[in-house]
């Protein structure tokens, strides 16, 4: 059975004529009667009865005329939907980033995305780079913002850079003010807020300390983004931040530089090598290119 022998049958069904059926659906009438005669065959039964010229449904077509009806208007619904997806009207994005990245990169690009896109649906997983690593390897990620280099690195990734942003150290505005610019020895026996592990930031963080010769002391470990910018408000201690972070974070905390070379990190957009991502997705991964985002002007 084919949809096109559904549709041709309908025709004739509602107009009770072979020559205006075809006429409706384009076709010659020939093909169109040799069409219904093969679904006839197909299914067993007659399903006009052409008494003297009069056209009717027999007890099998009337059976059939509400579900080839019902198919042909699923099929067309189908191909709306997918039509719809194509053109951008309709569909999803799977979007994974760390949570520095969404706090600070994310908000204004989603934003513009949203407004050529309203009926996309943007889901969104805060994690480690490592963790949005593996949740894209297993196909559960369309994209990802991560921190490079990766923690580990996979050759069935593909990764674009989008930005290389500074770090620097934020301390709550009431408390004494460090020296400008703050170089990483200067944090040897400083009270620090530290992220949790896993945390790019954290890697990073102590890396450069250690690399200084000295392991960092810490008042308050285990935090999110969002906590540990608590923290320092409540002078708890200070703690290194991305600029964008810093630059959102309000009037209640000092930014100051890092001495160069300061610390940098590298954000990249990463996608399975293998699989195409959505077409959603690569509207999206198209915007994120477009923009190149930047970071704000020196503190």
């Amino acid at each position: 059975m084919q949809f096109q022998q559904l549709h041709y049958f309908v025709a004739v069904a509602e107009t009770r004529h072979f020559t205006r059926a075809a006429e409706r659906v384009h076709v010659s009438q020939p093909s169109l009667s040799q069409q219904i005669r093969a679904l006839e065959k197909e299914l067993g039964a007659e399903l006009f009865s052409r008494a003297r010229g009069n056209i009717a449904l027999t007890d099998a077509g009337e059976a059939l005329l509400p579900l080839a009806r019902r198919i042909l208007a699923d099929t067309d619904t189908a191909r709306r939907e997918v039509q719809e997806l194509a053109q951008l009207r309709r569909g999803r994005i799977r979007l994974g980033a760390t949570p520095s990245v969404c706090t600070g990169l994310l908000p204004d690009v989603l934003r513009t995305f949203h407004d050529l896109h309203p009926g996309i649906e943007l889901l969104i997983e805060e994690s480690g780079s490592h963790d949005l690593v593996r949740e894209l390897a297993r196909g559960a990620l369309d994209l990802a913002l991560v921190v490079l280099p990766l923690p580990t690195p996979s050759p069935a990734l593909s990764t674009v850079e989008l930005l290389q942003e500074d770090l620097v150290v934020v301390s709550a505005a009431a408390a004494p003010a460090p020296r400008r610019p703050v170089r990483i020895a200067d944090l040897e026996g400083e009270r620090l807020v530290m992220f949790r592990h896993g945390y790019d930031l954290r890697e990073l963080t102590v890396a450069a300390c250690r690399a200084e010769g000295f392991e960092p002391s810490f008042t308050v470990e285990g935090g999110e983004m969002d906590a540990v910018l608590g923290f320092v408000r409540a002078g708890l201690g200070m703690a290194v931040v991305p600029r964008m972070v810093a630059a959102r974070a309000g009037r209640d905390l000092r930014v100051t530089a890092l001495a160069r070379p300061g610390l940098r990190r590298t954000i990249a957009l990463a996608h399975r090598s293998d699989v195409a991502p959505p077409r959603a997705a690569r509207e999206l991964q198209r915007t994120l290119l477009r923009s190149r985002l930047t970071a704000p002007a020196e503190v």
